[in-house]
């Protein structure tokens, strides 16, 4: 006679669990020893060419509040419009843009990022597409990763004929993917990611 085989319960869904900066940035989480350097913190070299920015993302639950434990990386085209070719294993060179940078939030939502005014990548009907970045957000409770894009707000022309931007339907939500530009030594360009709530920020389902 077989024995009856027990019914399992449905094994609950993971998220990023509140460990995300330990894992993905432990040096900044006062985990030290085990990597030099928390990976993507700096993106530039003395080398790198192009017109140095600051951008500056700040992520928001839909209460309003500031999510202290996200992670954001974020991908992007060099001045010339171009993306680092990944050396191969056996080289020892060290390109002089790396296109990728990651940064963990701070107490208020905030993370910045040193690098470069990205140039103009074409789109997928040729045409070249505004300058932008491409962003990743992990924190506690999010499933899976989301992706979304920042735009400039200094490149209005631009963005009003990108080929993306014009592909949100609903206009009144195409600003909340332009990063405002604040003047300084290091031009600043700001950007509020909302997750939930009135002023949600457009998210990709790439």
């Amino acid at each position: 006679m077989l024995h009856p085989v027990p019914t399992l319960k449905e094994t609950p869904s993971q998220t990023a669990g509140p460990y995300v900066h330990i894992g993905m940035t432990p040096n900044f989480s006062g985990i030290t020893g085990v990597i030099d350097a928390d990976p993507g913190i700096s993106m530039l070299t003395p080398d790198t060419k192009g017109e140095r920015i600051d951008i500056t993302c700040r992520v928001i639950d839909g209460s309003g509040a500031p999510v202290a434990d996200a992670v954001i990386e974020i991908w992007q085209a060099d001045a010339d419009g171009g993306f680092v070719t990944p050396p191969s294993r056996d080289s020892n060179s060290r390109p002089s843009f790396l296109g990728w940078g990651r940064q963990p939030a701070d107490a208020d939502g905030c993370c910045t990022f040193e690098t470069i005014k990205p140039g103009p990548v074409a789109g997928p009907d040729g045409r070249p597409q505004a300058p932008h970045v491409s962003l990743w957000i992990v924190a506690r409770g999010i499933n899976i990763g989301l992706q979304t894009r920042l735009y400039f707000s200094d490149e209005a022309d631009a963005n009003a004929d990108d080929y993306v931007l014009n592909k949100i339907m609903d206009k009144r939500r195409r600003p909340t993917l332009i990063a405002q530009k604040q003047d300084g030594d290091v031009p600043r360009y700001v950007l509020d990611i909302h997750l939930q709530g009135p002023n949600e920020t457009v998210f990709f389902d790439f």
